[in-house]
């Protein structure tokens, strides 16, 4: 994979919460890339990170350590103008389509803000991209006079995502965009998100708990447990053939046909987190997160590691 068509790239990013002795790990050494036109579906149980790392790539948060390039510029020494540019490139859409939409502004002047912000375009052609854009998410261009109360969630999540999308960023982090959806609606928001990031060439970062959505809209999966990527590899390969415990543990989790039960106990401490219950030399002498096979990836030694090479 060449550096054009690299979008995003993560290298061991790390992002602390709290004062010693009582430190929080969030994001842990993740380490990953987010390819140009690409989806990277990231899961996870509440709480593991998946949020903070979003915030991360937004430039909402900043590193505690670690590298995070956007098109192979590091994020960590943006001049002015560079961040300015960095705020373009990369957009949200996030969870709740009630907060995310100022409710005493039109649609059209949330739509047409980031261009007037970013010196784009006439006013006249700024109104004409705005009406355009929610043409392609599938609302009225009447609904530019109209103010948010005025929608349904679906039709607000729709807007948030024609707002994210009317500077063409190369990439859109999505957090958790359908979980406030209706059932009946998902599917739709789904497959017009597809369309619209084949249309545009956008990558996507797609994060949520809907474990089918993700397989659905996903080119690559990466799965996190406490703060780290554990797991990450094609959507068959994950979701169909796991290697990690604890990505069999999530997706049998949400298969009503597997007949397996819950797992016994408390969830771990992010302070104190938990190691293997027995001792394995490669996982102190290896990489944390290695291939099993290709393009898979776990961070567990007893899965990509033959048992006669352990040395338990």
């Amino acid at each position: 994979m060449t550096d054009q068509q690299i979008m995003l790239t993560l290298d061991t990013v790390v992002k602390k919460y709290g004062r010693a002795p009582r430190i929080v790990n969030a994001v842990d050494g993740v380490s990953l890339q987010v390819n140009i036109g690409e989806t990277l579906g990231i899961v996870g149980e509440s709480g593991c990170g998946k949020s903070t790392l979003a915030r991360l790539m937004l430039g909402l948060e900043t590193l505690t350590d670690g590298v995070m390039q956007i098109s192979g510029r590091d994020a960590n020494t943006l001049d002015k103008e560079q961040r300015r540019l960095y705020r373009r490139e990369v957009q949200a859409v996030f969870q709740d389509p009630y907060s995310s939409l100022n409710p005493r502004m039109r649609i059209g002047t949330t739509l047409t803000e980031p261009l007037d912000v970013h010196g784009l375009y006439s006013t006249n052609e700024r109104r004409a991209r705005a009406a355009a854009m929610l043409e392609r998410v599938g609302l009225p261009d009447d609904s530019l006079s109209r103010y948010p109360h005025e929608f349904s969630g679906g039709q607000r999540q729709r807007i948030a995502i024609a707002r994210a999308l009317i500077l063409e960023p190369k990439l859109i982090v999505l957090d958790e965009p359908i979980s406030a959806l209706d059932v009946s609606i998902r599917a739709q928001v789904l497959n017009m998100l597809a369309d619209l990031r084949d249309a545009f060439g956008t990558g996507y970062v797609f994060i949520a708990h809907d474990l089918a959505a993700v397989a659905t809209i996903s080119d690559r999966i990466a799965v996190m447990y406490l703060g780290r990527v554990v797991e990450i590899g094609s959507v068959s390969d994950v979701a169909y053939d796991p290697a990690h415990p604890y990505t069999q543990m999530l997706f049998a989790a949400a298969d009503p046909t597997a007949g397996t039960l819950p797992p016994k106990g408390e969830p771990p401490s992010p302070i104190n987190p938990p190691r293997v219950a027995i001792s394995i030399h490669a996982a102190h002498t290896r990489d944390p997160i290695a291939p099993k096979g290709t393009p898979l990836c776990a961070r567990c030694a007893v899965a990509w590691l033959p048992a006669t090479t352990l040395n338990l």
